[in-house]
């Protein structure tokens, strides 16, 4: 059997986190199923992940090597989970860093680490037991009588004579963790810096689920003492599931700005309420550009933050060919709920600005003028739309212009015009290129 007794020390960078032995217990689920946490230390049974890890050296390499979610960290293992403790106890006694393992044999280890043995610690000391030895070498039918028996199971459990049983550590199906507020604080703004503990610990627990976050919702009571409301809440949405804390501290800064405390806050509440698996990236023998800053969809949650949910707006395609028909505008915020975003059609070359009634344009010798005469570069592109009793007819061919003056431009030529009056063409600009 192989133990490892796991503690976190008491440094500044734990204050990072909400419960660093919590956090750290989340971190060690990687190396095998078997964690259990004992008062402010964690007990990990490894023997049956020595294969996996390649090995029992291997294994610890691993554990003593891997990012963990606390700075400082205390080592300790044995043959049994009581052996692993008392020698993490040894070194805790003792000041030892974190790298430093103790070599005590079982039976010099003293009855102080023994939990059962405490509370007789005074009385075994009289009859000149102070170690682990010395107290197994009394007579068994004796300890039970004055002692109990639950003093020689422990014993029995020590030198592995007897099973272990331990409540092992399972990750929480939905994350939920409240902090307490070092002092009042009055200002919403002023909640994203205690906030940033809970994202720290939300964190470790996604990536140890391998899922990001859809909606949050963070709460936080107030000083009841006020004769105003005693809780309040905000719900963080996003459009694809994020395991980004920097993005999710952003969008709760753009909330946290509009909101007014009727009373100081003494703690906050973090709850996740949807989450969904996360989706590896393929990765490519070609080298791939490397992106910088947010991405299109976190600016449009940034931007729905910041302004309103009503407020940012963005186009939808219809089924009609008509362009100042085949677009509408309709609020952001429904659209990212469902994780839909509009796609353009990259057959046709469309202008990044339509103009909202097309503007009619001069005519000399059959060339449009816009103010000089335009030069066509590429069309015609035909249009027939809306044939039927009542309806908008159009009949257009759309061309890819060049103004001295302006640049691109879209323009078109009625044929509906020329064709039933024999007339000159009537030409339209409709659309200018950015």
């Amino acid at each position: 059997m192989l133990w490892v007794a796991l503690q976190a020390l008491p440094e500044p960078a734990s204050a990072e986190l909400v419960d660093g032995c919590t956090a750290l217990g989340w971190w060690a689920l990687q190396f095998t199923p078997k964690v259990a946490r004992v008062d402010d230390a964690l007990l990990l049974e490894l023997s049956a992940s020595e294969r996996l890890w390649g090995g029992r050296s291997a294994l610890l390499r691993h554990i003593h090597a891997a990012d963990k979610p606390v700075a400082g960290v205390r080592f300790a293992r044995g043959a049994t989970s009581l052996i692993a403790l008392a020698q993490l106890q040894l070194l805790q006694a003792q000041a030892l860093p974190n790298r430093a393992r103790s070599r005590t044999a079982p039976d010099d280890l003293p009855l102080a680490t023994l939990a059962a043995a405490r509370p007789h610690l005074a009385t075994l000391q009289r009859l000149g037991c102070t170690r682990w030895g010395q107290l197994r070498a009394l007579p068994r039918g004796g300890v039970a009588r004055r002692f109990g028996a639950d003093l020689l199971d422990a014993l029995d459990r020590a030198y592995g004579q007897a099973p272990d049983s331990y409540p092992w550590l399972l990750l929480p199906e939905q994350f939920d963790a409240t902090l307490e507020l070092g002092s009042q604080v009055e200002a919403a703004p002023a909640l994203l810096f205690a906030a940033r503990r809970l994202f720290n610990q939300l964190q470790l627990w996604l990536q140890a689920r391998h899922a990001g976050v859809l909606a949050l919702l963070l709460g936080w009571t107030m000083d009841e003492r006020r004769n105003t409301a005693s809780h309040g809440e905000l719900v963080l949405r996003t459009a694809e599931p994020s395991a980004d804390m920097a993005h999710l501290q952003r969008l709760l800064a753009e909330q946290l700005a509009r909101i007014t405390l009727p009373a100081p806050v003494l703690y906050l509440h973090l709850r996740s309420l949807e989450t969904e698996k996360l989706h590896g990236e393929s990765t490519s023998l070609l080298p791939l550009e490397q992106l910088c800053g947010d991405s299109l969809l976190q600016m449009q949650e940034r931007l729905c933050a910041r302004l309103g949910a009503g407020q940012v707006l963005q186009v939808q395609q219809c089924a009609e060919h008509r362009p100042e028909r085949m677009q509408l505008w309709q609020t952001l915020a429904e659209e990212t709920r469902q994780g839909k975003f509009a796609q353009s059609d990259q057959r046709v070359l469309y202008p990044s600005w339509l103009l909202a009634r097309p503007l009619r344009l001069a005519v000399r010798d059959q060339c449009p003028q816009y103010p000089g005469p335009l030069t066509l570069l590429a069309g015609p592109q035909r249009l027939e739309a809306a044939w039927g009793e009542g309806a908008d007819c159009a009949l257009r061919d759309y061309f890819l212009a060049r103004s001295e003056q302006f640049g691109l431009l879209w323009i078109y030529r009625e044929r509906l015009s020329t064709e039933l009056a024999g007339s000159e063409s009537s030409w339209y600009l409709h659309g200018l290129f950015a």
